[in-house]
């Protein structure tokens, strides 16, 4: 009996979930930067805040493997969970940013994060 080779297994930096994370983890901090710099109210950056940090910390979950040890969670749908609900509230900050009483950089940020919904929307 031959033993089967199991394939190779591609590092999560790599991979094109990898990529994608990293995507909205860039889109997201750049969103929030122009947040900031355009004094928006602190409910805009702290939402976009929290979606920085949580996206950050699934990066580091797949990164090391976490997933794998911690088998009692079904980590794809904690991971499409944080996909809706980030959508949500992040298609609300980008329509309240385009209030006529926004500045010129917030709606920049608001665009930002409406550009980085739809990228994650084609890739899943």
């Amino acid at each position: 009996m031959m033993p089967t080779l199991k394939p190779k297994h591609r590092p999560f930096c790599f991979s094109v979930k990898g990529h994608v994370k990293i995507l909205r983890l860039a889109l997201s901090v750049t969103s929030m930067t122009f947040f900031i710099i355009g004094q928006a109210p602190e409910p805009y950056i702290v939402i976009t805040g929290f979606e920085v940090t949580i996206i950050f910390f699934f990066i580091i979950l797949y990164i090391l493997r976490l997933d794998r040890l911690i088998a009692c969670l079904f980590w794809p749908l904690l991971d499409i969970l944080n996909s809706v609900i980030a959508a949500i509230f992040m298609v609300i900050i980008s329509v309240m940013a385009l209030l006529p009483e926004t500045t010129r950089v917030i709606v920049l940020g608001g665009y930002q994060v409406e550009a980085g919904e739809e990228a994650r929307g084609q890739t899943t």
